[in-house]
């Protein structure tokens, strides 16, 4: 009587099986979507820190204009949401200078900006268009 009726579940061991199955497969999809997520952060940052970094060259390049005897050289300004940037101002003759940007991402969160941390650096002459 027993061999006649018919199978109403599935058994424990279809269970394990298909547990297993289901937990190999997912396991490389979700490594990949790891490193997925760890590479477009590292292009967020990069991308950000660029703009970031133009931003700042050319509100000195546009500041040099009217004002320039200005040092602008400055370190570890905050540039908002954990992005910081050095400025170097190296005067070459009485009538250029040299203007470095660094900028990047405070990962430490220590609110300075160490070479480490350094993302991107963008270096630009600024002359004197009047006296």
């Amino acid at each position: 009587m027993r061999n006649k009726r018919k199978r109403l579940g599935i058994t424990i061991a279809e269970t394990v099986v298909a547990s297993f199955l289901l937990a190999t497969a997912l396991i490389p999809c979700l490594k990949a979507l790891t490193t997925a997520n760890l590479f477009s952060t590292k292009l967020e940052r990069n991308t950000r820190s660029l703009l970031l970094a133009r931003q700042k060259m050319e509100d000195i390049r546009a500041k040099a204009i009217y004002a320039y005897s200005t040092n602008f050289a400055a370190n570890s300004t905050n540039l908002g949401d954990k992005y910081f940037c050095n400025v170097a101002d190296t005067a070459i003759t009485s009538n250029l200078r040299k203007i470095k940007v660094s900028a990047g991402f405070d990962s430490d969160s220590s609110s300075n900006l160490s070479s480490s941390e350094t993302i991107v650096t963008l270096e630009s002459l600024v002359a004197r268009r009047w006296n």
